[in-house]
Formats: C-alpha cells, structure tokens, sequence
C-alpha cells in the first residue's frame, strides 16, 4: 500500500536530470550540505551528482528521469521523494 502511494505520487512528478540536480542543489543549500555535480565523471552524458557523502550517477540531465530511477538516485543519496 506505501508503495502504491509512492509509486503514484512520483508518476505524478516528471523531472529530468537538470530539474532534479537542482532540487537537490536547493537542499543541500538549505541543509549546509555541500551538493556538486562533476560531468566529466561519468561515461558519455552521465555525471556524479555528489550529496555530502553520498553520491550518484545521472544519466542524460536533458532527459526525464523514469520512476524507478528516480527511486534508486534518490536511495542512493539517503532520501526521499517527499524531500525534494
């Protein structure tokens, strides 16, 4: 059931690669938590997106992200949707 919820909810939030290193740009500002994208640090148009400790590859930014790996990227980073 939770993940049902969740499932919906993110079907409903359609972001690309830019939009999401944003957000998690204005987090991390409003945290204190240093946030850094490198593009040269991935294979192609992949690049880390770097959340204080944790980190994440992001795949093309011009593209919209699917639901689970919107999912996995923010895991990866320790968060959540309702975060963003």
């Amino acid at each position: 059931m939770v993940y049902d919820i969740l499932l919906e909810k993110s079907e409903d939030m359609k972001i690309k690669g830019s939009e999401f290193i944003k957000k998690i740009k204005r987090l991390g500002k409003k945290r204190d938590i240093s946030v850094f994208f490198i593009a040269e640090r991935g294979k192609g148009s992949h690049g880390t997106l770097y959340y204080g400790s944790s980190s994440t590859i992001v795949r093309n930014p011009k593209d919209e992200l699917k639901t689970g790996t919107l999912h996995a990227m923010l895991n990866q980073l320790g968060l959540t949707l309702d975060e963003l």
